[in-house]
């Protein structure tokens, strides 16, 4: 089973609920932890890691927060989870016989597809999605990833 950790679902959800924000002023760490239900100091950590990776822009002062360093379309999927330390790859088989090379082949190909998947789908994807699915609540601006 492909599992993502809470380092990885809540980096994207800062990124989503960035985008979200992305014409408006810059989004404090605080804001951004009480709509996704993330801790602050550990939302911090994250943000910290994103911006080294060139992924959010940080502005200081009472109006301080952050912001996206590019447009979603330029941002890939792959590329936050790698900023937070998260691999999404395929587990090992569990244990086989060392010439099932059929199953070997299988899950190697599998984490392939995740890998390309992940390379080529943009926080923009996301956000469509998730704009999708709030024009279908009743609460428009409300989301947790």
């Amino acid at each position: 089973m492909f599992r993502l950790s809470m380092r990885g679902q809540y980096a994207l959800k800062a990124m989503l609920d960035l985008t979200l924000h992305a014409s408006r002023q810059p989004v404090s760490v605080r804001t951004i932890a009480q709509r996704q239900g993330i801790p602050a100091p550990f939302l911090e950590k994250l943000l910290l890691a994103l911006r080294r990776a060139g992924l959010v822009v940080a502005h200081r002062g009472a109006q301080g927060g952050y912001r996206l360093a590019q447009p979603p379309e330029a941002i890939r999927v792959q590329q936050i989870l790698a900023a937070v330390g998260e691999s999404f790859t395929a587990p090992e088989p569990p244990a086989i016989q060392p010439t099932d090379w059929v199953t070997r082949s299988l899950w190697r190909r599998v984490s392939e597809r995740c890998q390309q998947t992940l390379a080529q789908l943009t926080l923009a994807d996301l956000y469509y999605d998730v704009r999708s699915r709030m024009a279908n609540e009743t609460e428009p601006y409300h989301f947790i990833v």
